[in-house]
């Protein structure tokens, strides 16, 4: 099974690397940029046909090493 893992930052933490991502981005000339966040995308593949005992195995892994849940977020989307 696959896994696909979003991590960002909670809303209220300051992102200084999605800031210069945006002042990059107007540097570059595009127009119409507003906030910009920047997070993680990280993929799994785990040996288990079992979507709920999958999402628990990933939840252990997200708050025990893949994020930093006193400042960020993250969503899990499973693949077959």
């Amino acid at each position: 099974m696959k896994a696909k893992v979003h991590v960002t930052l909670k809303a209220g933490v300051l992102d200084p690397q999605g800031k210069a991502i945006g002042n990059a981005l107007a540097a570059l000339g595009f127009k119409g940029v507003g906030d910009v966040r920047q997070g993680k995308f990280i993929e799994l593949e785990i040996d288990e046909t079992d979507p709920d005992a999958a999402r628990a195995q990933i939840e252990k892994m997200c708050v025990q090493l893949l994020a930093n849940t006193v400042i960020e977020n993250y969503d899990i989307e499973l693949d077959r």
